[in-house]
């Protein structure tokens, strides 16, 4: 995979945000930020990964959960892990087995490409988190992961 800069010329000029409220912002922070992390690995990659697909592997990285876990774990639909873990499995990413003593119950985990792929994806990810610190400044990223880790009582 070819090494790609990541820019954060593609988040949403300041102009359009100015009139949003904090769920809005959040949001379009959030989907700019996906949106640019994924074309970062997808243009760089022969193999494509969508968000949701890396959003799985984010829950099984180092770890075998069943499938049912994952599925209570993360904000998809159970018919739509089914569809991403398959795909997974397509592209070489995971491997579904067997729980022991249990013939009804499947755990999932990362192969050694998917692991690869993985930490390759969180390399390109605090790529980008480097290039939005130079542009708002190493201290307000602090402030701000400080502030969006912060217990806001909801």
């Amino acid at each position: 995979m070819a090494k790609k800069m990541i820019g954060v010329n593609r988040l949403t000029p300041d102009v359009e945000l100015q009139n949003l409220d904090l769920i809005d912002l959040l949001s379009e922070r959030h989907i700019a930020t996906r949106r640019i992390s994924e074309s970062a690995w997808n243009d760089a990659s022969e193999i494509h990964i969508s968000n949701s697909e890396w959003y799985i592997m984010a829950k099984i990285y180092k770890k075998q959960p069943t499938i049912a876990s994952v599925t209570k774990n993360v904000d998809i639909s159970r018919q739509a892990i089914h569809k991403f873990i398959k795909n997974l499995a397509a592209k070489g990413l995971v491997e579904v087995q067997n729980v022991e003593n249990n013939r009804k119950e499947k755990c999932i985990r990362l192969t050694a490409l998917g692991e690869e792929y993985y930490e390759k994806h969180e390399a390109l990810k605090i790529q980008l988190e480097n290039k939005i610190a130079e542009k708002i400044g190493k201290d307000q990223m602090k402030v701000l992961k400080d502030l969006l880790r912060a217990d806001w009582g909801i």
